[in-house]
């Protein structure tokens, strides 16, 4: 079967599932991560695959896709053994305003704070997970005494 060039789609699984025309953009995995920047600012014009890419590097490093090899198995970051070993290795919190397309201000604040409220509510393990490791560091505490009095003895 022919490779099907598909347009606008901003999701790395779904161009690899579908097996349509993709441009390998992978290698930038491994120069954003070798670059180690405090910030990284993305700017091209539109329909230039900025969600494309950034969905990419969610599938790559979020947990929720660990074991995934076949999304990057015959793509450029494969051949890096480095990097096959940290594939699916971090929590990733995937935020994007692409679909944010309201005609006034209140609406574009409405749509951005209902996405900010998926995002939370989809990750709160991930302040349950802070929340253990910080318990485990002081082992004289318990929750059941902060529970039951207040205070920890």
């Amino acid at each position: 079967m022919a490779r099907v060039v598909g347009i606008g789609h901003q999701d790395f699984e779904t161009v690899r599932i579908k097996n349509n025309f993709y441009i390998d953009k992978t290698e930038f995995i491994k120069e954003w991560w070798e670059f180690d920047d405090a910030v990284t600012l993305i700017t091209r014009p539109r329909r230039f695959g900025k969600t494309l890419n950034m969905s990419m590097l969610e599938k790559f490093f979020s947990i929720e896709y660990a074991k995934r090899d076949e999304l990057f198995k015959g793509l450029n970051i494969w051949k890096y053994k480095e990097y096959r070993e940290i594939q699916g290795t971090y929590p990733v919190i995937f935020l994007s305003f692409a679909n944010v397309k309201e005609n006034t201000y209140e609406q574009a604040r409405e749509s951005i704070c209902r996405i900010i409220q998926e995002l939370y509510n989809q990750n709160i393990f991930l302040l349950h997970k802070v929340l253990q490791n910080y318990l485990n560091l002081i082992p004289s505490i318990s929750i059941s005494e902060v529970a039951d009095n207040g205070t920890s003895k």
